[in-house]
């Protein structure tokens, strides 16, 4: 509940309030099951490759989605090392991703990214890889989760740059503590559902967008929950340069039809971007295929991206070759995991360096964001590479 004691306008206790909201929620998380796994409505595609759908009633979607200027993908990397991998490459990064964990400070991950002379992206999870324990997606959704929020809408301001959130990624995958079965495919119960999920999401974006609190509170009302907790209603929170990426994998793991990713579809008005992931281990360019056209409308991301097992110039080349021919692509980053164990390290695949470099090399690939310019270029002329 809320810190801030007072009364609502019509005279009920804003703590009553709250309460008959949370009860609320409940019965709104299994009307929202019944029709979780009926995923994104149709929608018509313009010239623009834009969706016509209407937006239902809550968050209104930023018009800044920190896409590129037309023509161009950001490359970028999460991990360790942009320098590394820049040299590796050819290509400076111009997004550098962290995994954070909810609940904990991200100011490492901002200063990661602005040293790295690079956009930030956080991939938010609620462990530190661990497949159960952490805030359940029925506590995000019911508020118990605002004052990570809270913290987070500040720090992002804070830091007075624009932000990628990659919210509860892969959530259609078991292995992650918020994914609503277990790897059996067995269901973790009410806390853990498709509908918690959907409106923990819906709350978590409604929250970071920031603006007065009044007005948040009458979005969260609209969609059955409670009001903003730890902030008074007369407060504003800051508005950033936020945008908010859904990214399951293509087929679950386990692979059943509860762990489909239309069944963790939160609302177009509340997804910016549409992403996945895609490693050389699994190249399942079929089922890529028909995600990107199930999930139309938005720019489109590879949150991550890496070889995985099978160091393979080829697979380089058919990668780079389909994003050639699916313009939506916005952004591509390579995920190349914590420490020298992880198998993703780009230098563990000698075979595949030199064609991702010649790939990279090509100017639509962007190696820096708006307010980022490169200080001096490298001496050996590489695309985006600087010396500092």
């Amino acid at each position: 509940m809320r810190a801030v004691a007072g009364e609502a306008t019509d005279g009920t206790p804003r703590r009553l309030r709250a309460s008959l909201a949370v009860a609320i929620s409940i019965v709104t998380f299994s009307l929202l099951a019944a029709s979780a796994s009926a995923g994104p409505p149709a929608t018509s595609t313009g010239a623009s490759g834009t969706t016509g759908a209407t937006a239902a009633t809550g968050s209104t979607a930023p018009t800044d989605l920190l896409t590129p200027p037309p023509g161009e993908i950001l490359s970028g990397i999460s991990g360790d090392d942009a320098r590394e991998f820049a040299a590796e490459t050819g290509k400076h990064p111009a997004v550098f991703g962290s995994f954070v964990t909810w609940g904990h400070s991200e100011d490492w991950a901002f200063n990661d990214a602005a040293g790295s002379r690079a956009r930030v992206m956080l991939h938010i999870g609620t462990t530190m890889g661990a497949a159960s324990g952490g805030i359940t997606p029925a506590a995000i959704a019911t508020g118990h989760g605002d004052s990570y929020l809270l913290q987070l809408v500040h720090t992002i301001a804070a830091h007075k740059a624009p932000v990628y959130i990659r919210l509860l990624p892969e959530m259609n995958n078991a292995h992650n503590a918020y994914s609503a079965d277990d790897l059996a495919g067995s269901p973790r119960g009410v806390a853990y559902s498709h509908a918690a999920f959907i409106s923990a999401w819906r709350r978590s974006v409604t929250i970071l967008r920031g603006g007065p609190v009044n007005a948040i509170d009458a979005k969260l009302a609209a969609l059955n929950l409670p009001p903003l907790q730890g902030v008074s209603p007369s407060a504003t929170l800051p508005s950033s340069p936020v945008a908010f990426i859904w990214c399951p994998e293509t087929a679950g793991t386990p692979n059943v039809p509860s762990e489909s990713a239309a069944s963790y579809w939160p609302g177009s008005e509340y997804v910016d971007w549409v992403g996945t992931d895609f490693y050389s281990a699994f190249p399942n360019f079929a089922g890529l295929n028909a995600f990107y056209k199930r999930f139309g409308g938005k720019p489109f991301a590879f949150a991550e991206w890496a070889m995985w097992e099978s160091d393979s110039a080829g697979f380089v080349n058919e990668f780079f070759d389909w994003i050639a021919k699916h313009p939506r692509v916005k952004m591509i980053l390579y995920n190349e995991g914590y420490g020298p164990a992880s198998q993703l390290l780009l230098a563990k695949y000698p075979a595949a360096i030199p064609a991702i470099r010649a790939r990279l090399d090509a100017p639509r690939f962007a190696g820096y964001t708006s307010e980022w310019q490169p200080r001096t270029l490298a001496a050996t002329g590489a695309s985006g590479t600087t010396t500092g």
